[in-house]
């Protein structure tokens, strides 16, 4: 499954135009910046084309990237010469403790990382994550439910952390269409 899913995004990545918005930072990011750290290191979990680690370059945070598809690595790399590019799986991968100040995770989920967010933190390191809810359904029946949040799921799993924002619903992104997601900002508790 690694090679098909590296594969796939890195035929993606060279083929569709519109992951060219992917070298922009999302939306939530930018609109939240003022509660983000300006210094540390920060860890951007499936960052693909690097749209958010250069946001938080900008801001003086060093940043690390993780992700499956080489092309997305290289593209981002080629832009970012500061960036520090990891090529993984995120399915045999294992976060350091203690290392990070910030951690992203944006339409990506894998559930079994989120236990290792608070330990790979820094005493008072945040998470920002992001990612679409099964409310997606009703207009992609074809998205794999496993790949989507329930209802509630992401509060939820945070909510012994200090929650400084959350929403879940549709929002205009950097996209043609509404999605449906959930976003939440978190301080490690």
């Amino acid at each position: 499954m690694p090679h098909q899913d590296a594969s796939r995004w890195d035929a993606r990545y060279l083929q569709d135009a519109r992951f060219a918005s992917y070298t922009k930072a999302r939306s939530f990011l930018v609109e939240n910046a003022s509660l983000l750290p300006s210094s540390g290191r920060a860890l951007d979990i499936a960052m693909g084309l690097g749209g958010n680690a250069a946001f938080l370059l900008e801001r003086g945070l060093d940043v690390i990237g993780v992700d499956i598809s080489w092309v997305a690595m290289r593209q981002a790399k080629n832009r970012l010469p500061r960036l520090q590019a990891v090529l993984a799986d995120l399915n045999h991968f294992h976060l350091p403790q203690g290392a990070f100040d910030l951690i992203l995770n944006f339409y990506y989920l894998q559930r079994d990382l989120w236990p290792q967010f608070q330990p790979a933190l820094r005493p008072g390191g945040m998470v920002v994550i992001e990612t679409l809810t099964r409310e997606m359904l009703a207009i992609n029946p074809g998205i794999e439910p496993e790949y989507l949040l329930a209802p509630g799921e992401l509060q939820r799993d945070f909510s012994s952390w200090h929650i400084m924002v959350y929403r879940e619903g549709w929002a205009k992104l950097n996209t043609e269409h509404p999605r449906a997601v959930a976003s939440l900002i978190a301080r490690r508790p």
